[in-house]
């Protein structure tokens, strides 16, 4: 959850809401289970286990899309998977001629069914979650330890549990044109109010925070939000992933952000509005110095900087460089952006917060 002053964002009773800017695909065959193993970066079991969360990568190992994958059976009683992701345009090729190119000879069918399917999501009435257990390697990657005898991330059709944060609920396909059952029992709300809900759990989404052919999978912490397998068999993007894991070092994380005015302490309560600001994404986040009249200190320049990404109601998620936090958190660096127009024109100030649920390093690492 987020810091007790922002709470108030957060929705206190079950909702759900329709998921924006996705398309889905369908992909069966006798081989569809190998065919996708062999190209993304989690384990795709044989036979068909149930959904999972995971991402297809680069040569080079950036993310091109992150995807979740959910099971379906037609009308034949044969199991495939529907795949769900960000069809915006970007700098990855689109992704239904990409993975046709992969098919080669394999027995697998791929077809686009956004006309059939919408994606929703809701949340707010699961039981708590127990702690999650994590695996910490000297790198700083993280993934979550799952236990042997469960599959993560639910085993109904066409529906998977959100496991990415603690929280999330849950997300699911509904025929295009009909509204979920879930509409019964839930407050149905608008697709803001889903992306409200990511930024305030520090979940990044899409291709606004995990730009194609830009961004890392560990820094945009799809190693801790269980996208990533680093003890499969080959797949596309493998040799880099894997040698960041044992030889490499994360210097960046995608985390949750309150966006104010500068010098300015946080309000006690911040409620949504139609009139908050709007930020544009993709803004540097620049580190300054904070320089105190008794300090004696040399402080060198800070290096590089983070982007602001997805924003909304005065929060966002931004890319930030770990050095920078811990400055940040000691008081030494200030976090700001500059919006040159807009309703929000002018410098504004970041303050970051670490999620509830986030894993904590191990002193022994």
């Amino acid at each position: 959850m987020p810091p007790r002053v922002l709470r108030t964002l957060a929705r206190s009773v079950p909702t759900v809401a329709p998921v924006p800017n996705r398309a889905v695909l369908s992909l069966t065959g006798s081989q569809v289970a190998e065919f996708l193993n062999g190209i993304v970066a989690s384990h795709v079991p044989h036979p068909i286990k149930g959904p999972l969360y995971t991402a297809l990568l680069h040569a080079q190992g950036r993310v091109l899309y992150d995807v979740f994958l959910y099971t379906s059976t037609d009308s034949a009683g044969k199991r495939g998977y529907l795949l769900d992701y960000d069809p915006r345009p970007s700098e990855a090729p689109p992704l239904l001629p990409l993975l046709k190119r992969y098919v080669l000879r394999s027995k697998v069918k791929i077809r686009d069914v956004s006309e059939q399917y919408s994606v929703w999501a809701a949340w707010g009435n699961s039981t708590p979650e127990p702690p999650r257990e994590w695996s910490w390697a000297r790198s700083g990657v993280v993934e979550p330890r799952w236990k042997a005898d469960e599959w993560p991330w639910g085993r109904k059709e066409e529906s998977i549990l959100d496991r990415r944060a603690v929280g999330m609920g849950r997300r699911f396909l509904v025929q295009q044109g009909t509204l979920p059952q879930e509409t019964s029992d839930h407050e149905l709300a608008a697709s803001d109010a889903y992306t409200l809900h990511r930024i305030l759990h520090g979940v990044p989404e899409g291709q606004v925070d995990i730009p194609a052919m830009q961004a890392f999978p560990m820094e945009s912490n799809m190693d801790i939000m269980g996208g990533l397998d680093f003890r499969k068999g080959c797949y596309v993007g493998q040799e880099l992933t894997v040698r960041t894991y044992h030889t490499g070092v994360v210097r960046k994380r995608i985390l949750p952000v309150v966006i104010h005015k500068p010098g300015q302490r946080l309000p006690e309560t911040v409620k949504p509005s139609p009139n908050a600001p709007s930020y544009p994404s993709n803004l540097n986040v620049k580190p300054t110095v904070v320089l105190r009249p008794d300090d004696t200190r040399t402080i060198p320049r800070p290096r590089g900087a983070g982007k602001l990404l997805s924003s909304q109601q005065g929060v966002g998620l931004a890319l930030l460089r770990l050095e920078h936090v811990e400055a940040a958190e000691k008081g030494d660096l200030n976090l700001e952006i500059q919006v040159e127009d807009g309703g929000s024109k002018g410098t504004w100030a970041l303050s970051h917060w670490w999620p509830s649920w986030w894993p904590h390093q191990p002193e022994e690492l």
